[in-house]
């Protein structure tokens, strides 16, 4: 039995360390963190939404007097699900790499709420973004970015603890960072650590990313907050890399042969990853991983939402149900027909 529920909100990690759980983990449902030594706390990421990040404060401030007054907030990376809830931690100093600053509008809040309520008017990708992020409520959003940055590592003492944040992007996203409690053998990676599911690389090298991997196996820590999915170990860590190194391995020859990415993402076979949750993942890391085999000199910036229409007749193929099906079913929304 694992040692960490899956249930959402707030566990107690111990030593003034602690998890914020959004399950399922699929696309939106993200993990957060906050550590404590006395009067002092440093946050690591906000939610999706305004919602949800003031639920999650008010978790964190029933239970924990120093929340009231949160004094860092660390951004792992710039995707919203991890900041879109930052305005609501006001006063507090906000630091991120400044890949993470670079990026931070890529996924403007009143586009996304655009698409998502005209869904039809942006075709499949819009139909699909509506079907991923219809949990959430976009309105209000003021985009929130980091005020500091820093490159390489950064310690910070929150109390008497040492935390030390870690660039490790891009990988991921442009700006991944790890934050690191070394005397209690914790980390939170965002979203280098997607736990259960499949991860999404909109930016690489994937080589890098699988490097990273590699550097947290072999880190003096036991427990591990993800990205997405539930607290984790090593082992998680592993079967990430796995799957990383197993889909490069079998998109190499296919980019030789000169097959596109999206021929390619019909032609690999996804093995022991298929039943993964959002499985369609393997689309857009495909296509970062041609970019990575052919090594031009200025890597090409590629606009996010396109994806959407090709992961969603990707999912289709594979006979998925719609994305937050059991969500779905719970709160009474009816998602269209592929």
């Amino acid at each position: 039995m694992a040692k960490w529920q899956f249930t959402k909100g707030m566990h107690d990690l111990g030593n003034g360390c602690y998890a914020y759980i959004m399950p399922d983990g699929s696309w939106g449902w993200s993990n957060a963190g906050l550590i404590v030594d006395g009067d002092a706390t440093l946050m690591v990421d906000t939610l999706f939404d305004l919602k949800l990040t003031a639920e999650m404060l008010s978790t964190y401030r029933a239970s924990i007097p120093a929340a009231k007054d949160i004094g860092i907030l660390v951004n792992t990376h710039a995707d919203g699900d991890h900041t879109f809830g930052n305005q609501l931690v006001e006063g507090a100093r906000i630091i991120g790499t400044q890949g993470t600053v670079d990026d931070f509008a890529r996924f403007d809040p009143t586009v996304v709420q655009k698409i998502v309520t005209n869904a039809e008017e942006y075709g499949s990708a819009g139909v699909f973004m509506r079907e991923c992020f219809r949990p959430f409520d976009f309105s209000g959003i003021e985009l929130t970015p980091p005020t500091e940055t820093f490159s390489g590592t950064m310690d910070i003492m929150v109390g008497g603890k040492k935390v030390q944040l870690i660039e490790v992007g891009p990988a991921h996203s442009l700006g991944d960072a790890l934050i690191y409690v070394p005397d209690d053998k914790v980390i939170y990676t965002g979203d280098i650590l997607f736990t259960g599911g499949t991860p999404i690389a909109w930016y690489g090298p994937v080589q890098r990313w699988i490097d990273v991997c590699d550097m947290v196996m072999g880190m003096d820590v036991e427990t591990i907050v993800a990205g997405h999915g539930p607290i984790s170990t090593k082992d998680d860590v592993r079967e990430m890399r796995d799957y990383l190194q197993y889909v490069s391995d079998a998109a190499r020859p296919l980019w030789e042969d000169g097959l596109d990415y999206l021929a390619a993402a019909y032609k690999v076979d996804l093995g022991p990853y298929r039943d993964r949750n959002d499985a369609e993942r393997v689309v857009v890391t495909l296509q970062t991983l041609f970019d990575d085999f052919g090594n031009a000199p200025v890597r090409p910036t590629r606009a996010p939402i396109p994806y959407f229409a090709e992961m969603k007749s990707f999912r289709h193929n594979l006979g998925r149900g719609p994305v937050h099906e059991a969500y779905c079913k719970a709160c009474g929304l009816k998602h269209d027909a592929y």
